[in-house]
């Protein structure tokens, strides 16, 4: 039987609701794991979750954050109208916002894979995100990742989708967020995740014409059924 994954549209909050209601989800899955007779609880006994959020603006840091522990940064970022937080996911700095779909799988790996390593888990994301983009752009883009730098990619240069992840006991939190037809110009303030060299992008901007998170999200959804191997609920 193919494990149940629900999907909760959280639609527009701040970062902190956010993640408050990843926390509550993450406990109750290590509770009904704690109470669970077997590690290798049933597929269906598990109460996974699939958040959709779009954020009110917002930098966030992940737990290599020693480059920005500098209120000077801090408060000329908070000055353009956004908030600023610290996390506890991996990676560096990025910006959430209106246009980009944040997505916050809460997973029991042992659910899906039989490799339950994070390693794992974000290879099958950035499948997701690959299938997904290319069901859209146009052939002649090149959508790929590129090794030690997680996301996903146009043309090995211009980042359409960033990844950040955290595992307690094989429960994931966080995700991963898809450029639909945020306002870049929010990254110019920053180095996207701490890489100088290449670029940010969006659907809106590769495809030439405006493209929604509305749009995209049915198409993600079949996209991590697909790789996942899961049933969703709505």
């Amino acid at each position: 039987m193919k494990p149940i994954v629900r999907v909760v549209n959280l639609g527009r909050i701040s970062w902190k609701k956010a993640f408050n209601i990843q926390c509550e989800v993450k406990q109750n899955i290590l509770n009904q794991l704690k109470n669970s007779s077997s590690e290798n609880s049933s597929a269906n006994s598990i109460d996974n979750r699939l958040l959709l959020v779009e954020h009110d603006p917002v930098y966030t840091i992940g737990i290599r954050r020693k480059a920005y522990e500098n209120e000077t940064l801090i408060d000329r970022l908070r000055n353009l109208g956004a908030d600023f937080e610290e996390t506890d996911r991996g990676g560096l700095i990025t910006f959430h916002g209106p246009g980009q779909l944040t997505v916050y799988p809460i997973l029991y790996l042992g659910n899906f894979f039989n490799n339950k390593s994070l390693r794992c888990y974000v290879h099958n994301l950035e499948r997701v995100i690959i299938d997904a983009c290319s069901n859209l752009l146009p052939k002649n883009l090149k959508i790929s990742t590129i090794e030690e730098l997680p996301g996903v990619w146009i043309d090995d240069q211009r980042k359409i989708a960033a990844i950040g992840v955290h595992g307690n006991r094989f429960v994931t939190t966080h995700g991963v967020a898809i450029n639909c037809d945020v306002d870049l110009t929010w990254f110019d303030h920053i180095i996207p995740c701490g890489i100088e060299d290449k670029l940010v992008t969006s659907l809106t901007k590769e495809l030439g014409k405006n493209f929604t998170i509305d749009q995209f999200t049915p198409i993600f959804l079949e996209s991590f059924q697909k790789v996942f191997d899961c049933q969703l609920q709505t």
